[in-house]
């Protein structure tokens, strides 16, 4: 969790005030009884559902919500032939059975990263991406792996010649964007990355014991909500309340995708200091697949307008990403560098925490609470070959 800005807290106040406004018109039920919620506390329990939260397809890729692409993006996902290597692919640090990252401290591809893995799962919700949102969307961070070095260490060029010497995924690619792969390798791996983030965009969390019951305050339901833990209840009004845990990881997926400093190893050992949020705004002006250039799909390049305002500053040295916090008990280590084991300790770990046993174990409850009972994935058999073949 991450520490509170003023003016974010500002907003939030604003935002709770009028939800406060709807509780005390009956609009909003808050009974008391089990949940013992004050009708403040209702509101910003309310403004973090439902879920799955609406969504909508990127305007910036016209792959984005297409099942056509999704099932070329789904085979590339799984593909090691991306890596020059033959040995590294994107199930790799983000593999299903450990919650969609891997389990370790640091990443590793063909070499140790910098910074955790976080999970793909939720991640067509996002604003930027990558701990330090070097990039401005989806399909362009789904590209940054295969060029990166130290990850699966490819190239376009590459990339592009598995696209046209291949005639399974020649021919998905036909499927998904209307013709052959393009003759610049540069926007076959353009293509490459928006294929893969239509899969990622498929990849959402389930309900969870949280979700019950935030339904069952909106009806009213006091009886359903009674089943939800009474530890993980303390701590939900301390997630709300006192803890402001709320003013930062905020919405249905539990982050307002902002860039603050959380503590946590500045780097590793023989590494230089990670300037987080100032780097990542580097890479993404100096990259060819931002949202200001050529790749764009978007024909009114309104989805250009944040990338345009952005520039690196001192104050963002050291920031990084809020995560969400879906499923949070399934991705440990935690922090950009991975340095805490539990949540126990990410939760002792936040910036002004001054909590006792007690505190720490009844919000370690309702962070566990998060976490999905039923897959939200659909269920997907073995695909059929591409009928363009």
């Amino acid at each position: 969790m991450t520490a509170p800005a003023p003016a974010r807290a500002v907003r939030s106040a604003r935002s709770l005030g009028a939800l406060m406004a709807l509780c005390a018109a009956g609009a909003i039920a808050a009974p008391v009884g089990a949940s013992r919620l004050t009708d403040a506390e209702a509101g910003a329990v309310l403004r973090h559902g439902p879920w799955p939260a609406p969504w909508s397809p990127d305007p910036s890729n016209r792959a984005s919500g297409d099942a056509r692409a999704a099932a070329l993006g789904e085979r590339l996902f799984f593909d090691p032939r991306l890596s020059p290597s033959g040995t590294i692919l994107c199930a790799t640090c983000h593999a299903p059975f450990r919650g969609w990252q891997d389990g370790r401290a640091r990443a590793r591809g063909l070499a140790d990263a910098d910074r955790n893995t976080l999970s793909v799962m939720n991640v067509r919700y996002a604003r930027w991406f990558g701990w330090d949102g070097a990039n401005d969307s989806l399909w362009a961070q789904s590209i940054r792996p295969i060029l990166q070095p130290r990850e699966m260490g490819g190239s376009a060029a590459q990339a592009a010649a598995l696209l046209r010497g291949d005639a399974e995924l020649a021919c998905r690619w036909r499927e998904a964007f209307g013709g052959p792969p393009p003759a610049s390798d540069d926007a076959v791996l353009a293509g490459i990355g928006k294929a893969l983030a239509a899969f990622e965009e498929t990849l959402v969390t389930g309900r969870s014991p949280f979700d019950e019951f935030r339904d069952a305050l909106a009806r009213g339901d006091s009886s359903s909500m009674e089943r939800y833990p009474a530890a993980a209840l303390r701590g939900l009004r301390m997630f709300v309340g006192e803890a402001h845990c709320s003013t930062c990881h905020a919405g249905p997926d539990f982050s307002d995708g902002g860039f603050y400093r959380a503590g946590g190893a500045s780097a590793a050992p023989d590494r230089m200091a990670d300037r987080g949020r100032y780097a990542g705004v580097e890479q993404l002006l100096a990259s060819p697949f931002n949202l200001l250039g050529e790749y764009n799909d978007d024909a009114t390049r309104a989805s250009a307008a944040r990338t345009r305002r952005v520039a690196p500053h001192a104050r963002d040295i050291g920031r990084f990403r809020v995560p969400s916090l879906r499923n949070v008990a399934l991705t440990a280590p935690y922090m950009h560098d991975g340095s805490v084991a539990t949540l126990a300790g990410a939760v002792r770990h936040s910036p002004g925490a001054r909590l006792d046993a007690r505190e720490t174990a009844d919000l370690v409850a309702f962070l566990e609470s998060l976490t999905e009972r039923t897959s939200a994935l659909p269920a997907r058999g073995p695909a059929a070959p591409c009928a363009g073949r």
